[in-house]
């Protein structure tokens, strides 16, 4: 094998002139990368790749995420890592959770700032050996986009199950939780045990628990008793 052929092929999308060339210089002086191809755009992207043949002339590429002013790199990771199966890491001058979780999504098995592209030859060797890391930014930067996204669907939920329980069932679940029991809510209401079984079994139903404990306790998690308790 040539010294040539054992080098990492790696491709570049960059669409700033100054980084582009700058990024270039620096990786064209490690011994063990060959810059297979460089472009500025998603055409220029696509032309490059269908001139490489058939594996898109390189192992790993590069790809920024903001060309032109709107994060069109995102999209092309996807079509360039489905199409070539290269390892794409995404570049940005910004620390942005949505499209470093975005990039994620779209294929990318890395996330590097521009301005630590000092680190960016032990990423490619990296991303080469399919260890895949994630740098330790960029996995922070998950971490808090996934926590977002809990608390967004927590929100949600509790919206949805709020618009489903009435007044009256909420009151309900309220007493179920301080302990009371059905006869005793009957009583406390001034509604027949009948209609607090009733109250129980649409209860149920909508929250999708077996007894009417759990579905006072997940009516506690969600937040939903706290405006009831106040009316008790």
């Amino acid at each position: 094998m040539g010294k040539e052929e054992s080098k990492i092929r790696v491709g570049l999308l960059e669409d700033d002139p100054d980084w582009r060339r700058g990024l270039a210089d620096y990786l064209a002086g490690q011994p063990d990368v060959s810059l297979a191809w460089i472009a500025s755009c998603g055409e220029e992207l696509r032309a490059a790749i269908r001139d490489a043949g058939e594996d898109g002339g390189a192992d790993v590429v590069l790809m920024d995420i903001m060309i032109d002013g709107s994060p069109e790199g995102i999209a092309l990771a996807e079509e360039t890592s489905l199409t070539t199966g290269a390892r794409v890491i995404m570049l940005t001058s910004m620390e942005e959770k949505e499209l470093i979780f975005r990039s994620f999504q779209a294929g990318a098995i890395d996330y590097q700032l521009k301005s630590g592209f000092e680190e960016l030859p032990d990423a490619i060797r990296a991303a080469y050996a399919r260890q895949s890391p994630i740098s330790a930014a960029a996995a922070e930067r998950l971490r808090d986009e996934f926590r977002r996204l809990k608390q967004v669907e927590k929100e949600f939920e509790t919206k949805k199950i709020a618009d489903l329980i009435t007044p009256s069932e909420r009151q309900l679940l309220g007493l179920i939780h301080q302990g009371y029991s059905q006869p005793q809510i009957a009583d406390k209401l001034f509604i027949t045990l009948r209609t607090v079984k009733n109250h129980v079994g649409n209860i149920l139903r909508k929250l999708g628990t077996q007894g009417s404990k759990e579905a006072a306790d997940k009516a506690k998690e969600l937040g939903l008793l706290d405006q009831s308790n106040k009316d008790i």
